[in-house]
């Protein structure tokens, strides 16, 4: 089947929406150990998931004003780099959301099993 320009950008936008959904849960659970923001980008796009500097940078400032992450300078080295840690509200947080994903993901399974084979 051929996707038309529309179509592929109304797919492209549904995508992000879906991606955007799980970012949080994505970030808080890569920082057990502190990281700055450039080596998170990297974490994640190593388990495969890609992140633009432009998203996760806001992303992460938001994370720390709720009090789910915490941050500090460290100004030694070639230049300096802010780091951020989950902080223990973030752990209290991610285990619940950790647990809702798994139901999410469960009901989801359940939905899409269905449709699986009728694109065949």
């Amino acid at each position: 089947m051929m996707i038309n320009n529309t179509q592929s950008e109304q797919y492209l936008k549904l995508t992000q929406e879906l991606r955007r959904g799980i970012l949080v849960l994505a970030a808080l659970s890569q920082l057990e150990e502190e990281k700055y923001g450039y080596a998170l980008i990297n974490s994640l796009a190593e388990k495969g998931l890609d992140i633009e500097q432009g998203t996760l940078y806001p992303l992460l400032r938001r994370l720390e004003t709720q009090g789910l992450l915490q941050s500090e300078w460290n100004v030694e080295g070639s230049r300096p780099r802010r780091y951020y840690v989950i902080s223990p509200e973030g752990t209290q947080t991610l285990e619940k959301l950790t647990g809702e994903w798994r139901e999410i993901t469960h009901v989801m399974e359940k939905l899409l099993a269905g449709i699986a084979n009728k694109g065949e």
